[in-house]
């Protein structure tokens, strides 16, 4: 991709900054989306020349990953389209492990010399590694699968949808939001096919179609007497689905207070940008919150992002053991904590699980990208963490001999190493609804929407802002407020937790572009949870001025 190319994109759509790595590829014509690919047996042709190229080399174990990366994001703002772009990348990555070292290498000419170059290449960074290595590694037993395959269950292939739809739904959110106040507003669909062939010399030859897709939009009300501005953000969740999500389904919308839609499993883009002008427009006379002490009642789309932040990073195995420290480093859960048995992270109604089957979620694979069978695990059950998140090559550091398959590589040339599955808050097991919870609350403050956050280095000390706030008073929302973020450790905060509404809540966040690693990879990660309460939780007032 030319530079110029790459700032221009860069420039356009909620969440463009953190997309990097994912434009980086081919431009291609929309039309080029529906061409076939290499053919399933050729790809196992390509991928058997690198597992016998590294064995007669002397490679103990070898992987190949062949992948074929399709992106298609569209951004507008007000009436006009912005750009529409689309991306293919293609190649092969190889994983070796020789003289009990790893060694990887990468290509794009997938052709058989160009593939026995690569697995060479491989082979000897890992028997010149070997030399600093001081421990073999060891690699968790993994069941030999076959020739399998395992694709996202959509309904519509984002990939058939004319890029004509995509471009009137969008400009029609954005007309619905100026037609209700909004002076600015910018909208964007990210959509993703991952096509990924798996092979290993343990017998595995494995086909996945991956889909995601995430609309959103940014919205701002503008006071030019007051000078001053309010921004409201999508309350959509990207999601491990097809082009079905945007059909905007009555029977997936949930109504919360003040008439706010909810969304499940069904995205209503038009109807949310017209909601989000009117509340855009209430924020700029929205009532400066008073610092102190509340009851905290947080919604599915903010709650994610403190689960992802304060749960999801500090159970990585490798953050917990140090090896890892990029993106607010390391993690207060270390291992004497966990091996306690008893070490309180929350109350005892919090019950958070990690899970690579979920439905609908980002992180749904059948098969991760060492060709482990994906599934679902507790991290901390009862309020006690009870597990990590952790590979192949990790799990013996455990005591524990079965990989969770939560391996990820972004792409071919990127190279696999743990990354966060769906992690995810239970929600309660008696009926218990929002309105139930609202009525139960003195004095509180319910929060949509993800905001600005900080954490520390241990991933234990936070702040967390949000999109909307209202304010309760016995057992009722009195009206909207603004400047409010409420400050926590990891710990006292999840022990706080005092009630979680059931079922029927139960709603998915999304990280469309979580960063980790040097050099730094992406993927993308789902945390679903219903409403919950946090009681006594320190809230201050960030419009003040000292």
């Amino acid at each position: 991709m030319k530079r110029r190319s790459f700032v221009q994109y860069a420039g356009m759509g909620a969440g463009a900054m953190l997309m990097p790595s994912l434009l980086i590829g081919n431009e291609i014509p929309t039309e080029a989306l529906l061409e076939p690919g290499m053919d399933v047996v050729l790809k196992k042709q390509m991928a058997d020349v690198a597992l016998n190229t590294a064995k007669s080399m002397g490679a103990t174990y070898a992987d190949a990953r062949i992948g074929r990366y399709l992106n298609q994001y569209v951004f507008t703002r007000e009436e006009k389209v912005q750009n529409v772009v689309n991306t293919e990348s293609f190649g092969i990555g190889i994983r070796v492990i020789a003289n009990g070292t790893w060694g990887f290498s990468s290509t794009n000419d997938v052709t058989e010399d160009g593939i026995k170059k690569a697995t060479e290449h491989a082979v000897a960074i890992a028997k010149a590694n070997s030399k600093i290595q001081k421990e073999p590694v060891k690699l968790a037993p993994v069941e030999s699968y076959g020739e399998v395959a395992w694709k996202t269950p959509i309904k519509k292939d984002f990939k058939e949808v004319p890029i004509s739809e995509k471009v009137d739904l969008l400009l029609s959110a954005n007309a619905a939001a100026v037609e209700n106040g909004a002076n600015f507003v910018n909208s964007s669909l990210f959509m993703v096919n991952e096509q990924k062939y798996f092979a290993s010399t343990e017998g595995s030859y494995i086909d996945q179609d991956v889909h995601r897709i995430w609309p959103t939009f940014n919205v701002t009300a503008v006071d030019r007497a007051a000078g001053k501005f309010r921004t409201r953000q999508a309350l959509s969740a990207p999601m491990g689905m097809g082009y079905e999500y945007m059909d905007g389904l009555e029977s997936e919308k949930l109504t919360g207070p003040e008439g706010i839609k909810l969304y499940r499993n069904s995205y209503d883009i038009v109807e949310d940008a017209a909601m989000a002008a009117k509340q855009a427009k209430q924020k700029l006379t929205a009532k400066s919150v008073e610092p102190g002490k509340y009851d905290l009642v947080l919604e599915p789309n903010h709650l994610g992002l403190t689960i992802h932040e304060s749960v999801g990073h500090p159970t990585e195995l490798d953050r917990v053991l140090g090896y890892e420290a990029n993106y607010a480093g390391t993690s207060f859960a270390t291992l004497d904590k966990w091996e306690s048995k008893n070490f309180n992270y929350g109350s005892d109604i919090v019950n958070i699980v990690a899970d690579k089957t979920q439905v609908g979620s980002l992180g749904a694979v059948g098969f991760d990208d060492e060709g482990v069978q994906t599934k679902k695990w507790d991290l901390i059950r009862n309020g006690i963490l009870v597990n990590y998140q952790a590979i192949r090559d990790q799990v013996q550091m455990i005591g524990q001999n079965e990989s969770h398959g939560c391996c990820y590589a972004q792409s071919w040339e990127d190279v696999q190493f743990q990354r966060m599955p769906n992690v995810s808050l239970e929600p309660g097991t008696e009926k218990y609804s929002l309105q139930d919870m609202i009525k139960d609350v003195e004095k509180g403050i319910y929060i949509l929407g993800r905001g600005s956050y900080s954490i520390d280095q241990q991933r234990y000390n936070f702040q967390f802002g949000g999109t909307l706030f209202y304010e309760i008073k016995d057992g009722e929302i009195v009206g909207m407020l603004e400047d409010v973020a409420y400050q926590s450790n990891t710990q006292e905060f999840w022990n706080s937790c005092a009630k979680i509404c059931d079922k029927d809540d139960y709603r998915l966040f999304g990280s469309f572009f979580d960063g980790k690693g040097q050099p730094s990879q992406v993927s993308a990660v789902s945390h679903g949870s219903s409403t919950a309460r946090f009681n006594g939780i320190n809230v201050i007032n960030t419009g003040r001025t000292i």
